[in-house]
Parts: C-alpha cells; structure tokens; sequence
C-alpha cells in the first residue's frame, strides 16, 4: 500500500504542477504577485527590527544628553541623518520647538506624541502594497475562474465527446487561479495584521521610552 500511496501523491503533485504552469497568463500574474508579496513582507520584517526602530546606543545618548540638559546637542543629534531612527523621528520636532522657545516645554508630550502618530501612520502606509495584494490576489483568481467556466462552457457547446480534454482543461484552469489566489491572500492578510500589531507595540515602547527621556526636563520646567 505504501508504494501505491506514494505514487499516487507523486501523481497528484507533478498534476498540481502541470496545473500551475498551463493556468495562461492569470496564472503567471499571480505568481508574480506573490513573489512580490513575499519580497515586500521580508523588507518590512527587516525595517521593523526593534534595532532599527529604538536602537538602543541612541537611547543611552539621548538619555545622556537630556538628563544633562543639553537640548541643543540632543536635537542636532536628532536631525543628523546618520541617526535616523522612530526615536529621533518623533522627537526631533518636540526639541526643535523647545530649542526655539523654553515654554514648549510645558507640550512637549503633546509634541512627541503628535509626532509620534505621524511616524505610525507612515510605517501603516507601508504595510499598504502587502494589503493591496492580499485583497485583488482573490479577485485576480475570480477572474481565471470565469475564464476557465467560459472555456468549459464554449467546449459542452461544441460537443462534449470531442472535447473532453479542452473541457477538463479549462476547468483545472478555473480551480487552479482560484487556488492560487487564495495561497496569496491569505498569507498577506496575516503579514499586515502581524506587522500592524508589531508596529503599534513598537510605537507604544517608544512613547515609554521618549517620556523617560524628557521627564528631567518637564521636572526642571515644574522646579521653575
């Protein structure tokens, strides 16, 4: 029995292949979208590294800054590009406003946290071509799907006997893409949540952070 099981999942395989491969050009557009998916979910799975979002070298210099009260060393820290983090992002335009006048410190929270938004939003944004893919890859599918009806169809009308081949044919078309087209929505869809998720956690462990950074800051403010 082994040896026939096995056959037969060969079999089924190289007919799922076979399938694949003659599903036209739907079939061809689908699997680009999905090698497209992928590549866009491995390059936000790499932008979202807490290393690279909340490096942990420029909150210790950072802290180190502020707690001594150097705002002007800290925002020119911010603003160089080699410093470019979530961290320097959303408090670059709080230090700046407190650089230009000593009473933003009194909304400097409000200022972080407004700019802090804005940072989410865009790293949002970018989760937007993955969620583009995961919702038209079923559409696209839908559409192979009729196509290969259509075919099926047109082939009972020209006589079932003599078409039997063209008939199954353009049914494994119908069934292939929308096959396809789920395999790539469904992983997309995840992708999105997930990183979603990771970001709004990510950006709730920056606010964390910048508030300790600021706190000597709003004391000394208060102190006054």
């Amino acid at each position: 029995m082994r040896p026939v099981f096995f056959l037969a999942q060969a079999e089924s395989s190289r007919s799922l292949l076979q399938a694949v491969s003659d599903s036209g050009p739907v079939g061809t557009l689908l699997i680009l979208l999905s090698m497209a998916a992928f590549a866009l979910i491995l390059v936000r799975l790499w932008q979202l590294r807490r290393v690279a979002l909340l490096p942990e070298q420029q909150l210790m210099e950072l802290e180190s800054l502020l707690h001594g009260g150097r705002v002007d060393e800290a925002l020119a820290y911010c603003s160089t590009p080699l410093n470019d983090s979530f961290v320097t992002r959303a408090l670059e335009p709080a230090l700046a406003r407190l650089s230009a006048s000593p009473m933003a410190v009194f909304e400097l929270r409000a200022s972080i946290e407004e700019a802090g938004e804005v940072e989410v939003a865009a790293l949002h944004r970018q989760t937007e071509p993955i969620a583009v893919i995961g919702a038209i890859a079923p559409l696209i599918g839908l559409l192979g799907t009729v196509l290969g009806m259509i075919g099926a169809f047109d082939a009972l009308g020209a006589g079932a006997q003599s078409n039997q081949e063209s008939i199954a044919g353009s049914i494994s078309l119908a069934l292939t893409t929308t096959l396809l087209g789920l395999v790539i929505a469904i992983p997309c869809v995840a992708s999105v949540s997930w990183l979603r998720s990771r970001i709004d956690a990510t950006a709730a462990e920056a606010g964390r952070e910048l508030e300790r950074l600021v706190l000597p800051l709003e004391l000394g403010a208060d102190a006054e």
